[in-house]
């Protein structure tokens, strides 16, 4: 019997040991935590957008580093495969806008019991509380692992699934990375993404909870095109949030990590052009031509967001509105259509959903996620430089790069 071992037990980690074990394979899985998937259980704020039913193309075209690389991984297991393996083993899916897919009773742990049920029902040995201390690795070859304790357990193969740095409660501590280059592997710089911004203007505090809907995201890049998308973002405490921003921060993380901070401007009414918006203001304060400017804006703003556009406008407060200047007033119309933002940093890895950067894909067969550099040794998961948007599109990557890796680790590829 060909002995495999892969070290976490994360979506990655689960996905590689159950494609691992065949009738000529003994697949023992080690996970430092108490149990398997934390990471997944907290995932899509506890209900686990497991994948994207887009075609492959445009999931491709959602990973954000390396996406040629997962083309063989991606069409040999795809996320129609995801859909149907996890429906198979009691748990139903549904789909969502934004082609995003969940579990029907919209609970992450029924996605980590299906998978559960899958490795018992393969055969696959789970040892949980084993933590990872180093790989065994002679003449060029992995031998097996040793645990932080120092029993040593020897193999023919080891999957290294350990994740990245984010969320680093549920033991995601960078352990694949230093596996990694103590093997001579290059790590590429890591980042936090899919992360909320932090930002330094004054009113933040006052908007925190404020959210929006149908709002255009632009940010100014020093160099190359500056970034823009449309969509729904939230105020936190202390910056920005929301679907928009953290597909923002994937696209962003390294140039505001080289530049250290950037400036935005939110379009708070995309659908209008400047002399639309302003026709609308002239509408709007010609049914209101003796109230102050303060008190006339509750059909064009939010009612939080009020009090902060009136003050960065500079226009009084108690002015009555038929007093407002043309000049004022379409002044107020470029402040809506360009709202200032001024981002210095992110929430760094306890808030990020992924990590950019991770275990250089140069260096891993992509037909088969071995390393070029130690023979029988795989990587699979967020412990690799592969990162995409928000929407389902990592978790896939963690499901397909598994598979692929237990799949050729097991010598059962087709």
């Amino acid at each position: 019997m060909k002995k495999i071992l892969v070290v976490g037990g994360g979506a990655s980690g689960m996905a590689a040991a159950a494609f691992a074990k065949t009738a000529s394979t003994e697949v023992l899985l080690l996970e430092k935590n108490e149990k398997t998937g934390k990471k997944l259980y907290i995932t899509g704020k506890g209900r686990c957008n497991l994948t994207n039913a887009a075609d492959p193309e445009e999931i491709i075209a959602n990973i954000v580093s390396n996406p040629r690389f997962m083309y063989s991984a991606l069409y040999g297991f795809t996320n129609r495969d995801v859909m149907a393996l996890m429906e198979e083993n009691g748990c139903p899916v549904k789909v969502e806008r934004g082609n995003r897919v969940f579990p029907v009773s919209d609970h992450s742990s029924d996605v980590i019991k299906a998978w559960n049920r899958i490795l018992e029902k393969r055969g696959v040995r789970v040892q949980l509380g084993s933590e990872v201390s180093d790989l065994i690795v002679e003449d060029g070859a992995v031998r097996g692992v040793r645990l932080s304790g120092g029993e040593a357990i020897l193999s023919d193969a080891v999957i290294v699934c350990t994740g990245g740095l984010s969320y680093p409660v549920t033991g995601s501590t960078g352990d694949g990375y230093r596996f990694a280059s103590e093997c001579g592997h290059r790590v590429t710089d890591c980042l936090p993404s899919l992360v909320p911004f932090e930002c330094s203007d004054a009113f933040i505090p006052e908007l925190e909870g404020l959210s929006l809907r149908n709002v255009r995201l632009t940010i100014r890049k020093k160099k190359g095109k500056d970034y823009s998308d449309f969509g729904e973002m939230l105020f936190t405490k202390s910056g920005i949030s929301g679907p928009l921003v953290l597909t923002a921060s994937a696209r962003l993380s390294k140039e505001l990590a080289e530049e250290g901070a950037l400036n935005a401007e939110i379009d708070l009414k995309p659908a209008l052009s400047e002399s639309e918006l302003d026709a609308r203001i002239l509408r709007d304060f010609s049914g209101e031509m003796n109230r102050s400017f303060r008190n006339s804006l509750g059909g064009l703003l939010p009612k939080k967001m009020t009090g902060t556009a009136v003050a960065l406008s500079g226009i009084d407060p108690e002015k009555k509105v038929h007093d407002i200047t043309k000049e004022e007033r379409q002044g107020f119309v470029r402040l809506l259509k360009a709202f200032p933002l001024h981002i210095t940093g992110t929430r760094g890895y306890s808030e990020a959903v992924v990590t950019r950067g991770g275990v250089s894909v140069r260096e891993v067969d992509p037909g088969t996620m071995e390393s070029n550099l130690v023979k029988n040794l795989y990587f699979a998961g967020e412990v690799l430089d592969l990162d995409a948007c928000t929407g389902g599109y990592n978790l896939q990557i963690a499901w397909s790069t598994g598979v692929l890796a237990g799949r050729a680790a097991s010598g059962s590829l087709d």
